[in-house]
């Protein structure tokens, strides 16, 4: 397997100190941003998953509309309120929670009678704290557990006469940024002095256990609590307003109460009234009463099937933060295509479906915490992956613009599409050209440098033109001449007439460029174009860390070898027949100028001789 590069194992460092950084916050408590993300995405798992029917252990009383209409009343009196209390435990519950805050004192009759009332049951009475902040925050500032509970500024309990008639709990629940109860908390702080809440201290008195608070959890009687960090019960609704059985206070005073729902269960009493303002938005309902959501968290302690999200919890958290950027950002970095993308997108997937299942299963598996170690991560990766690729980009084009300068464009582009291109030497017919200056070597001894710099641009950028006009490739730049080919990449019926007519177009250009110059510098130089067409072998020469596409072999040496033909004769261009065959002598480029021939030649190393023609333009 290739190593990474250095961003990617860069990428991944930064990823996995990103993840750790915010797991680790959140084993410490909550992180604001995650919560209320992790809130909605809540939200959408308790809707995915239903409405189901709660455990058959709680029934509530509700102090509605209708009683409000029985009693002619609201608030009901001490007096009606202990009437309800009494017909409720003449059925024999397990417990009465009295969801109600009794903080004022009443007419004498009433007190008493409610006092009385409260005496005979095993009732529960609600306290409430007053907390600096409406949203009751965790914080973590010491190694100590209850140093995490929720720490109010002060308990609101009962009035004393009723304290010491039966036991009471803190009735307060945590919210997140919408409203939405979240957890219930079982302990409460205000200074050196700690509270049971309402929940625990009614499922205490209903099975006659004692609560017992260890490092990381509660315990009633031999059960274990699985808390969330600060002693707090994570909540799950089991559906809108009515799923835990709920029936009007009304029949109590009526003498109606159904004994079957009475017995044995937990009756918890509150205000339903219309105008009570004790109502919580849910994922099931945007007004579930209060005393609904206290029932809930009973139930709760009691089946022991609320969602479970304790330290355990959390550090799974912390591992599928670190774990799932880390396998998003190493595929996206693995596979920089369709496939990683799709990948990497069905890895988030499946992890989606893991965290859904499992909460489905009562285990809060936080989903806002892994979005937000992996979404940071995985788009800047990609935004600096975008960076990188367009500079290689660019880099590329420059690259590409300046091949296509060195090597022709045809050949370069060919290169580019077929990187084994000529790799093995082939033999093929094409026309061979070359072109060169008259008297250039004793002209630069005099102009000096500068001057032959610019001249040899101005002839290298006529050449270049007219090949490109007439479909060849200039193999290479040799000083003051050219070699051209006709025939490359792909030799086509054309090449040997498009070289006639280069040779043509090339004289024309030449005349009209010397024609420019000084007449000193003009009178000093020439040209000659020799052009032959036959077989040659093409091939890619030099080493591995520098190659050039040229051709060799007797064709590419008879072309080179016509140009001091051309020169001897006074000629522009010299062709062999073989060229002019091909061509077609008819061709009409030869119509611009005079022809002359067939000739017999001998060429310079070259045994034997060669039948030629010459071409001078009629000007």
């Amino acid at each position: 397997m290739r190593r990474p590069p250095l961003q990617t194992l860069i990428a991944l460092l930064l990823t996995a100190v990103w993840g750790l950084g915010l797991g680790i916050a959140h084993l410490r408590g909550d992180i604001p941003f995650v919560d209320n993300a992790e809130a909605t995405l809540t939200n959408l798992r308790n809707t995915l998953g239903g409405s189901h029917p709660p455990p058959d252990l709680v029934t509530i009383v509700a102090i509605d509309d209708d009683t409000s209409r029985v009693a002619g009343h609201y608030p009901l009196s001490r007096t009606t309120l202990a009437r309800i209390i009494d017909a409720i435990g003449a059925l024999g519950p397990k417990a009465i929670a009295l969801d109600l805050l009794l903080l004022d004192s009443g007419d004498e009759a009433g007190d008493s009678a409610l006092e009385q009332s409260l005496k005979r049951t095993k009732v529960v009475l609600a306290a409430a704290g007053i907390f600096p902040e409406s949203r009751q925050r965790v914080v973590d500032d010491s190694r100590e557990p209850l140093a995490r509970v929720p720490s109010a500024l002060q308990f609101l309990q009962p009035q004393q006469r009723f304290a010491d008639a039966a036991s009471y709990g803190v009735v307060n629940v945590q919210t997140d940024k919408a409203g939405t109860p979240r957890f219930v908390p079982m302990l409460f702080r205000s200074g050196e002095r700690i509270e049971p809440s309402f929940s625990l201290r009614v499922v205490s008195a209903a099975t006659d256990e004692q609560t017992t608070v260890i490092s990381d959890r509660i315990k009633i009687g031999d059960r274990s609590i699985q808390t969330d960090t600060g002693y707090l019960l994570p909540l799950s609704f089991y559906g809108p307003r009515g799923t835990i059985r709920t029936i009007s206070a009304s029949a109590a005073l009526n003498g109606q109460l159904p004994e079957a729902a009475i017995k044995d269960h937990v009756v918890v009493i509150g205000a339903t009234v219309t105008g009570g303002g004790d109502v919580f938005p849910t994922p099931f309902d945007p007004v579930l009463p209060g005393v609904e959501v206290i029932s809930t968290s009973i139930t709760h302690l009691i089946a022991g099937d609320g969602l479970v999200r304790d330290r355990n919890i959390r550090f799974i958290d912390l591992y599928f933060a670190v774990g799932l950027p880390l396998l998003v950002v190493g595929l996206l970095s693995w596979q920089r295509s369709t496939f990683g993308l799709i990948t990497a997108l069905g890895v988030v997937l499946l992890w989606f479906a893991v965290n859904v299942s499992a909460f489905k299963h009562g285990i809060w598996l936080s989903a806002a915490l892994p979005i937000a170690a992996t979404v940071p991560t995985a788009l800047l990766f990609g935004t600096v992956q975008l960076w990188f690729d367009r500079r290689r980009a660019t880099r590329f084009a420059k690259q590409s613009e300046l091949l296509q300068r060195i090597e022709a464009p045809g050949l370069a582009e060919h290169l580019a599409r077929d990187p084994d291109f000529l790799a093995s030497p082939v033999h093929q017919q094409a026309a061979v050209v070359f072109i060169d200056i008259n008297g250039f070597t004793g002209l630069s001894e005099t102009i000096g440098p500068t001057a032959v710099r610019e001249l040899l641009n101005g002839f290298y950028n006529l050449v270049d033109e007219e090949v490109t006009a007439c479909g060849g490739a200039i193999t290479s730049f040799m000083g003051d001449g050219a070699m051209i080919l006709f025939g490359l990449p792909q030799p086509k019926p054309s090449d040997s007439a498009d070289a006639a007519r280069c040779c043509i177009r090339l004289a024309a250009r030449m005349r009209g460029w010397l024609s420019a110059m000084p007449e000193t510098v003009a009178s000093r130089i020439g040209f000659k174009i020799g052009a032959h067409f036959g077989t040659i072998v093409a091939s890619r020469l030099g080493g591995g860390g520098r190659q050039q596409i040229t051709a060799t072999g007797d064709t590419v040496n008879i072309a080179s070898r016509l140009m001091e033909v051309a020169a001897s004769h006074r000629a522009e261009v010299a062709l062999s027949d073989e060229l002019l065959l091909s061509a077609g002598r008819d061709s009409t480029p030869f119509k611009e100028g005079n022809l002359h021939g067939p000739i017999d030649t001998g060429l310079r190393g070259r045994a034997g001789t060669l039948t030629i023609w010459l071409w001078r333009s009629r000007t």
